[in-house]
């Protein structure tokens, strides 16, 4: 008797979840693809509904009792868990802090489903969530799950008012988020479709209104996205630091000398280790009026504090960093640590012209000729990327850093890579907090 009344509680969940698809499907026809990815599971231990990239968890009773209080709860919690999915909210979940990005995707998502304004969705709560939001807001806080979780971070918002932040926005559990590995989901896969209901959303929203929330989640999930300190490994080359090579001693020759002699070993270490580090290439800097002083400044030194490690550099290095709006302005050159701290510290920045990305290459080829460099690796320009790019391949890797997303900006040649750097992610530079120091470059 009880297994025929479980079994007819199941299907009946399984039926308010299927009407729950399709008024997804019926109101945002873009998701089609993604909620056919999902297979509805009953999960009787899980007390809510869960996901895990192939699978939509859900308990029974739960289910049924939430929908003879608020029916259209149901829906809600569906695209809210498949939403997490398309903004990749998933992956990487075990090098977060969970306390914090548990509710700062749980918010971005809400957000999203709020600003469609489609009412097939709404529920009790939205008035308080809106509330809750444009406080958010008023504290300048862009409603990405990114850039919540770097403000709660950064804030170190009390506990009381993380609390009230779950409970308000909370649909789903991140149960089966805690071990990546036994996740039934791919990357990949789940990116190619983001990719794809980012470019229907764009058809859609032209009938819908305004999506600005959603889009700017997928552009979050979808950009590729860098380790500034692996970009550098392009520019490494093999060459000798005088230091003791552990790896090639070997210690059995060793022993059975000083054994067999006294004191005496058979053979000592190698005083040399050949090792890849940076040594040799070019920061060129855009000068232009749209770059300003204080942003050139942040990216100097985020890119000085990761060279700055013995880990990265040769005790002696060759780097040229070159300025240049529509014309080089100036060169400096550094050769050690000390070079680069007085750059820091005292370099002025010239130029503010229109932009020519040309004349540096032009200026870089021409050092190669004249033997300044032995084994240049690359380039890194940084720029806001509107310029005239060079036609020609140089014989040397090519970073363009731009300062965040911009869809407007011209195309970059085929032979260049595009490395996007967020404004808050420079001016969040470790430097100045370790040293102490204020870097003190401006603006000519």
């Amino acid at each position: 008797m009880q297994n025929e009344k479980d079994a007819k509680i199941e299907q009946l969940a399984k039926d308010i979840l299927h009407l729950s698809r399709d008024n997804i499907l019926m109101n945002m026809r873009f998701l089609d693809v993604a909620l056919s990815r999902m297979q509805i599971t009953p999960y009787n231990s899980l007390k809510g509904m869960a996901a895990d990239g192939s699978h939509l968890y859900y308990d029974p009773a739960y289910l049924l009792r939430t929908y003879k209080r608020e029916p259209a709860y149901i829906s809600r919690s569906y695209l809210h868990s498949l939403l997490h999915l398309v903004f990749f909210h998933p992956f990487g979940y075990d090098k977060v802090n969970k306390k914090y990005w548990d509710v700062a995707v749980d918010i971005a998502v809400e957000n999203s489903i709020l600003e469609m304004k489609t009412t097939a969705f709404s529920i009790r709560k939205d008035a308080e969530l809106k509330a809750a939001l444009e406080k958010l807001k008023n504290n300048g806080v862009s409603l990405t799950a990114e850039k919540i979780y770097k403000y709660f971070l950064r804030e170190g918002v009390t506990e009381e008012y993380l609390t009230d932040l779950r409970l308000l926005f909370r649909r789903d559990e991140h149960t089966f988020w805690n071990e990546p590995e036994q996740m039934n989901i791919s990357l990949a896969d789940w990116k190619k479709l983001s990719q794809r209901i980012r470019t229907d959303l764009k058809t859609f929203s032209k009938d819908k209104g305004n999506s600005e929330a959603m889009e700017q989640n997928l552009a979050e999930a979808t950009k590729d996205r860098y380790d500034y300190r692996d970009i550098l490994k392009r520019f490494t080359v093999m060459g000798e630091e005088i230091k003791p090579n552990d790896e090639e001693f070997d210690y059995i020759y060793y022993t059975y000398g000083l054994n067999l002699y006294g004191n005496v070993p058979m053979v000592e270490p190698l005083e040399y280790k050949d090792i890849k580090k940076v040594k040799e290439f070019v920061i060129a800097i855009d000068t232009s009026a749209s770059c300003r002083g204080k942003i050139v400044r942040n990216f100097l030194n985020k890119t000085y504090s990761i060279l700055k490690g013995s880990e990265n550099f040769f005790t002696r290095i060759h780097v040229h960093i070159v300025q240049c709006d529509h014309e080089v302005q100036s060169d400096t050159v550094i050769t050690c640590e000390e070079d680069f701290d007085e750059f820091i510290k005292n370099g002025k920045l010239s130029g503010f012209g229109a932009t020519d990305f040309r004349p540096v290459f032009d200026y870089v080829n021409q050092l190669i000729l004249d033997d300044t460099f032995e084994n240049l690796k690359g380039l890194i320009y940084f720029t806001d990327g509107y310029g005239v790019y060079p036609e020609q391949m140089p014989g040397y890797d090519v970073i363009f850093a731009f300062l965040n997303e911009d869809e407007r900006r011209p195309k970059l040649p085929v032979w260049a890579i595009q490395v996007v750097l967020e404004e808050e992610e420079l001016e969040e530079d470790e430097t100045d907090k370790e040293t102490g120091e204020e870097a003190e470059i401006e603006a000519e």
